[in-house]
């Protein structure tokens, strides 16, 4: 972490949590960048996934996204420890579920920070944490005819 002067700025804000949510309608680069506006933030790095065509060698057509009751509460979990961690002035995460073609987007986050380094950390923390322990599932569709379930036990 950077080191801080005693600006108020330069610190956490109190509720950082702006947006969270796992959805089934197209998601909005517009709402999460809105979102962590922030007049302290000197840095504000977002992150967006997309489906992509290809996974392992093989083409992909399409897939879908389905997730457990806990998704939306567990993004929650991970964002309050990124802000915890870091001096976040602002934080968006959104997921989507349901049936998804290439090129759509499939996860938003957005974290604004006093400066830069600090807002680029704390977003992959935040990407990263979310992909690897909230549990929403891919069910992704090849053009081979086969599929396959990536995340789930």
């Amino acid at each position: 972490m950077a080191e801080t002067s005693g600006h108020s700025g330069e610190r956490a804000a109190a509720d950082p949590i702006r947006l969270i949510g796992v959805r089934e309608t197209a998601l909005s680069v517009d709402e999460v960048f809105g979102a962590v506006g922030d007049a302290a933030a000197g840095g504000i790095a977002l992150f967006v996934g997309t489906v992509r065509n290809h996974d392992g060698g093989a083409d992909v057509d399409a897939l879908g996204y389905s997730c457990h009751p806990s998704a939306e509460s567990e993004i929650r979990r991970i964002a309050e420890k990124v802000a915890a961690d870091y001096p976040v002035r602002a934080l968006a995460a959104v997921h989507r579920v349901g049936e998804l073609a290439v090129g759509d987007v499939a996860v938003i986050v957005a974290v604004a920070c006093p400066h830069r380094a600090e807002a680029f950390d704390a977003c992959r923390r935040l990407i990263d944490d979310l992909k690897h322990e909230v549990p929403i599932w891919k069910h992704q569709k090849f053009s081979d005819g086969t599929e396959e379930w990536v995340g789930a036990c």
